[in-house]
């Protein structure tokens, strides 16, 4: 238990590089770790060598899991067998002393002893304990001190022992287990699932394939040829900003109204919302942000159309000021390029921010350049940025929804047509997350169990002697807990006894050993 206990902390520590640092393959952020290394060059190759960019798939952090769950799994099974038995076992004998216990009372009562032994049994099985009696009829008596036999008297003797309680230990067993398989089922997850990203723009289509993915994370056994098959359309983003008061712009809804198609040839729609994502046989789409998709149309310089549609702009502040560009590489008789700024809201005294991030009026402000785009080079680029390497600035302009920007010495045009909406979607699949949440919830289950209930036990003694009327009732109870027994059960069986007559029948301990009332009687 201390090699696991000290493991575990081990991997919490492990974890802290983790989170202060950005990893690699995270679909929310891909270019944090490039943006990191570019702003920190100096200490991050050192980072990298360690590993400390993408901790969770170190091999020093998967070989402290991995000996962190056989130590578990070392240490917990025993474990679980032995709180089993506990858990099963009956109450153990009395002590020859009592007196040496919490609560302890002594009396003697004028009713027969088959029937105290009766009374006192049932009494705790109504309080929830488990009993089991014992007697003795011929036992040697012995004093209450010293504990010596005294020569020449016989006494008869029956032992209540009960105890309560036993859901501690099956508290205990359940948080020993419940770790275990939280451990499994983070790592069932964290080697057969993956995490992605894409952005789709109203109107278009999502199929579930790892080409499909701006951003695509698989687990190291996940297997990549074998994703849930299904497509999904964006058909509408609906949202809605406060209008007034202090607040004024913050979202008040964005709901993607989407219709997908499965392998079978279904098709449904449905709605995606913030917490309320699409599942999709255990591959979970969620909404995690919108933007703006502005809808232009390029002509070159032959006239031809050469691109034409929605461009997803990415937002840069809360009023939806977004930024974007468009490579048309395939214009006549040389490439273009545009870097645009969008503002869902652009009034003339507003500069370069939108004053509201509703449509209200919209404005495209676009640069554009012609030249090289530098895309046959062989190096990867980003969609949202524009190698001006080989490029020439030509022609600026602000559009409204409708105009049309010419560009000089008869290189082409770009008209803004309208606007579009783009929804931002978090594609995962997790098959260990259902088995970590049940794990979770049976752990806090277990754990309260085992921190609230108090396990104890209770023996009542009951002593006949032959030169003496009625009998001698002892009782004591011992706590199994850190916490003192409480003496509520004590009293109440002692106020029950003091209450038996002295002329019942021994015939009322139906659940007694008759052999063993009638030597007592």
């Amino acid at each position: 238990m201390r090699t696991a206990v000290a493991l575990l902390g081990l991997l919490a520590f492990a974890a802290i590089p983790g989170s202060v640092l950005p990893q690699r393959n995270v679909a929310t952020d891909p270019a944090a770790v490039p943006q990191f290394m570019a702003e920190h060059p100096r200490i991050s190759p050192w980072l990298d060598r360690l590993g400390l960019f993408e901790v969770y798939a170190s091999p020093w952090f998967a070989a402290t899991y991995g000996l962190l769950l056989v130590s578990m799994t070392g240490c917990v099974l025993p474990r679980c067998v032995r709180l089993w038995r506990e858990a099963r076992a009956e109450p153990p004998k009395a002590p020859p002393r009592l007196d040496r216990f919490e609560h302890h009372r002594e009396t003697s009562l004028d009713a027969p002893a088959g029937v105290v032994v009766a009374q006192a049994a049932a009494t705790l099985r109504g309080r929830g304990y488990r009993v089991v009696v014992d007697s003795e009829p011929d036992a040697p008596c012995t004093t209450g001190e010293t504990g010596e036999a005294v020569p020449g008297q016989a006494k008869a003797r029956a032992e209540v022992r009960a105890e309560k309680g036993y859901a501690r230990e099956i508290g205990n067993l359940a948080f020993h287990l419940s770790l275990l398989v939280l451990l499994v089922g983070v790592a069932g997850g964290k080697l057969f699932g993956f995490e992605g990203r894409v952005a789709l723009a109203e109107g278009d289509t999502f199929t579930n394939v790892a080409s499909s993915y701006d951003a695509f994370t698989p687990a190291s056994l996940a297997d990549v040829d074998g994703l849930t098959p299904f497509s999904m359309t964006l058909e509408e983003l609906e949202t809605a900003f406060a209008p007034t008061g202090p607040r004024t712009g913050e979202p008040r809804k964005f709901d993607a109204q989407v219709t997908y198609r499965t392998e079978d040839g279904a098709e449904a729609s449905t709605s995606i919302a913030p917490n309320q994502p699409l599942d999709v046989d255990g591959t979970k789409l969620f909404l995690s942000g919108h933007g703006y998709a502005p809808r232009v149309t390029v002509r070159d310089g032959k006239d031809e159309t050469v691109f034409s549609g929605p461009v997803i702009f990415l937002p840069s502040d809360g009023s939806l000021t977004s930024d974007g560009v468009i490579k048309v590489p395939n214009a006549k008789p040389t490439q273009l390029g545009f870097e645009g700024l969008f503002l869902p809201t652009g009034t003339p005294m507003g500069g370069d921010v939108s004053q509201f991030p509703g449509l209200l009026a919209p404005r495209l402000d676009l640069v554009a350049y012609s030249g090289d785009l530098s895309m046959d080079t062989g190096v990867p680029q980003s969609v949202y940025s524009l190698d001006k390497t080989s490029l020439t600035e030509i022609e600026s302009q602000s559009l409204r929804i409708g105009e049309t920007m010419r560009l000089p010495d008869g290189a082409g045009s770009v008209t803004f047509d309208g606007v579009a909406r783009f929804g931002n979607f978090q594609v995962a699949y997790d098959p260990g997350k259902e088995i970590a949440l049940a794990a979770a919830v049976l752990l806090l289950i277990g754990l309260t169990v085992s921190l609230t209930v108090r396990r104890r036990r209770v023996w009542v003694r009951v002593t006949q002697y032959p030169d003496r009327e009625g009998v001698q009732v002892e009782t004591a109870t011992r706590s199994l807990t850190r916490r003192s027994a409480p003496s509520e059960d004590t009293d109440k069986l002692m106020q029950t006894l003091n209450r038996l007559a002295p002329d019942l029948a021994p015939d009322l301990a139906p659940d007694l050993d008759p052999e063993a009332v009638r030597s007592l009687s």
